[in-house]
């Protein structure tokens, strides 16, 4: 099994020049991806239906809510916008965030968020609970989502990972948007990995209490380092053989 450092240092001889070649590497990956992602928020998400859309673009014998496809087939368009983006190692900006966050969630905010004004691809209007949390107030959002950023690439260039760590824990804390905080938030944390020169990760639905219990600690503590550690096994269970799915470096 290979260790997080070595996995590292595998993907960084990849020689990632054009969009192609974003998927070639990634390839298995985005499917895996955009399913653990969606079903940690949502259980009728399935990996025969996520991988239909994604490699035909339809699914067949589809009795399901219109939602559900609409979350599939929005992390696709989402991987596809991006692909010239890792390539070209755009920096994460706002503008590109609500961008993120529209093309995720186009056509997923129910009709309650829309009488409060709420849309896709926009910082919230109101404040919504979260299990203890609440974020922070929709007029602190913008300031809040550019000093993360400030941070990230002024503060902690020197460790890839302590920076990725840093920008989820405090999005999710910040809770920017009136939904899909969670899907934008892992699609965040990987571009950024990306355009960074490091494996993305995907964290896993069985693996959901962990994930949260790291994101609470943070909201309590301040403190990276238990969800750093939860970084470097995901990413180590990502990129090695588990189960009937592999990701092949």
């Amino acid at each position: 099994m290979k260790t997080y450092e070595q996995i590292v240092q595998e993907w960084q001889k990849h020689d990632i020049i054009t969009a192609a070649d974003v998927e070639v590497y990634l390839e298995n990956f985005r499917i895996l991806f955009a399913y653990h992602s969606n079903v940690i928020e949502n259980s009728k998400i399935t990996y025969h239906d996520t991988r239909e859309i994604f490699e035909h673009g339809r699914v067949s014998n589809y009795t399901g809510d219109l939602r559900t496809l609409y979350e599939i087939e929005n992390q696709k368009i989402c991987y596809e916008y991006l692909k010239k983006k890792i390539v070209a190692k755009e920096p994460l900006s706002q503008v590109l965030i609500l961008r993120i966050h529209k093309l995720l969630m186009r056509g997923c905010y129910d009709e309650a968020r829309y009488a409060k004004g709420e849309r896709p691809g926009q910082y919230k209007k109101t404040m919504y609970v979260v299990g203890d949390e609440t974020g922070v107030e929709p007029e602190d959002v913008p300031g809040e989502i550019e000093f993360i950023l400030k941070q990230v690439y002024q503060e902690k260039t020197g460790d890839v990972l302590t920076a990725a760590a840093y920008l989820h824990l405090n999005f999710e804390s910040v809770h920017p948007f009136a939904d899909g905080n969670g899907r934008a938030g892992r699609t965040i944390l990987n571009y950024y990995l990306l355009t960074q020169g490091y494996p993305p990760v995907i964290i896993y639905e069985e693996d959901r209490k962990t994930y949260y219990m790291a994101l609470a600690l943070f909201d309590k503590t301040d403190e990276i380092s238990a969800f750093k550690k939860f970084l470097k096994e995901e990413t180590e269970k990502t990129w090695n053989f588990k189960g009937a799915k592999r990701i092949p470096l």
